[in-house]
């Protein structure tokens, strides 16, 4: 498998999608055993309020991340999106893709006006936590479902059309 990673802006319920997307609920099944319940409404990924993607390698999709316009303030923005859905396939970690696909994110949220992204993940994902905070995302007070969560830890980065 190449390390030539094709994004494409796919629906959420789109086939590819939605393997992924199962794939990510046992993950979080695996690791808190249970599902994330956390609302999610398929208009929230299309125009004008978000985006989803599936990334591919050789014709495979191995990789999501999406973003949706969110009512969050933080960092001192006032347009802001949540990150959502960011996944790779065991058998595709470890060779940036997770990091390539963040910053995709990034760039078509700025592309759209978003002034800064903000996510939530669990204490339980400390890989994903590391490429967050090395990707320039700082903590920010918790929000959204699991905003009064132990495991939750929420951050934040601002978008500088400039910086991407």
């Amino acid at each position: 498998m190449s390390d030539d990673l094709r994004i494409e802006r796919v629906s959420i319920t789109h086939p590819d999608a939605r393997l992924l997307v199962e794939a990510v609920q046992e993950e979080y099944v695996a690791r808190y055993g249970g599902r994330d319940d956390s609302p999610i409404d398929a208009r929230d990924f299309e125009d004008p309020l978000g985006s989803f993607y599936v990334g591919y390698l050789d014709g495979v999709p191995v990789a999501t991340g999406a973003w949706r316009r969110s009512s969050v303030r933080a960092l001192g923005a006032q347009v802001t999106a949540e990150v959502k859905r960011m996944y790779v396939v065991p058998a595709a970690q470890r060779r940036g893709l997770a990091r390539r696909m963040l910053a995709h994110l990034e760039t078509t949220a700025a592309a759209e006006g978003i002034e800064a992204l903000v996510l939530e993940t669990g204490m339980k994902q400390p890989e994903a936590i590391q490429l967050y905070l090395s990707s320039g995302y700082e903590p920010i007070p918790g929000f959204g479902y699991y905003a009064d969560s132990d495991l939750s830890r929420c951050f934040g980065r601002l978008l500088r059309t400039t910086d991407l």
